[in-house]
């Protein structure tokens, strides 16, 4: 069953299966924390009576889902399924987190907003208004802070990479991505961290993914289970392909800008990091 709880900081938790969302808003705060509570009651079930169907890779003859948060995973994935193998998991917790700000954006008069789903946030941001954004690595180190003014139009934050929730195909510690919607950015951030690799290099360690997970909807496809060091050429190789993947989502309109980290090295497209001016959100990888 869903549960729901306010943290400190007036905040709102909201849990339920694998979606785990922090909701912040201002202005119109309470109707916003009703409206999202009760938009998120039945989301898991809905995603669920079509999950045979999102888990299948994503081709030009797929049909698109019935439910509302399935649809998004569908637009959200369509424009990027020339990229390889994708199916419309890729996309499933930013779609999520943008279905419930949507819910929010209806029910009240909000002046900014997130909904962070396990690092995939949907940002609401009102005429005039801001947030200072941290960007956080694993085990929580501070790799760069930025600020995204509501002039950007950027809706959505997502981050991947190898020692995230999910398999990675690429070598990628985190890739960050800024996008139109939160959906966007998590399948952009997925695709663009696959592409952070070094196909055949005896430091990495590979296995298929149903070996690790049965319910995988990456198959038998080799996902990285590690990496030892690389040289800081191997870095910038490996970082070059992904920047390459990003440029041309950037080029297509897809995505807003991304940062991609390893091993000490960062690659950005286009991207700038600031130093914090004010409390961040921490956004998780």
């Amino acid at each position: 069953m869903p549960s729901a709880r306010l943290l400190p900081g007036d905040r709102l938790h909201l849990q339920h299966g694998p979606s785990d969302l922090i909701i912040w808003a201002e202005g119109g705060r309470d109707a916003a924390y009703r409206a999202a509570a009760k938009r998120f009651e039945t989301i898991i079930a809905e995603i669920v009576a079509e999950l045979p169907a999102l888990r299948e890779m994503l081709s030009p003859f797929t049909t698109k889902p019935k439910g509302q948060v399935a649809q998004r995973m569908h637009m959200a994935c369509t424009p990027f399924a020339s990229t390889g193998y994708l199916t419309r998991m890729a996309a499933v917790a930013g779609s999520v987190a943008d279905e419930v700000l949507s819910a929010m954006c209806q029910h009240a008069d909000i002046s900014r907003a997130y909904v962070n789903n396990g690092g995939d946030i949907a940002l609401y941001l009102g005429r005039g208004t801001s947030l200072s954004t941290a960007i956080k690595g694993h085990g929580g180190r501070d790799l760069g802070r930025i600020q995204i003014d509501a002039i950007d139009q950027i809706g959505g934050i997502a981050t991947s990479g190898r020692p995230g929730r999910s398999h990675s195909l690429g070598i990628a510690e985190s890739v960050t991505v800024l996008s139109p919607s939160a959906a966007a950015a998590d399948v952009a951030a997925t695709l663009i961290a696959n592409a952070v690799d070094l196909p055949g290099h005896p430091a990495i360690t590979r296995r298929a993914a149903c070996d690790l997970d049965e319910a995988s909807d990456l198959g038998d496809l080799p996902v990285v289970t590690g990496c030892d060091p690389l040289s800081a050429a191997e870095c910038t190789r490996a970082l070059d392909a992904g920047k390459r993947r990003a440029d041309d989502f950037q080029r297509q309109g897809l995505i807003n800008m991304a940062a991609l980290f390893l091993q000490g090295h960062v690659a950005t497209s286009p991207f700038y990091l600031l130093t914090p001016s004010k409390e961040p959100i921490h956004v998780q990888a």
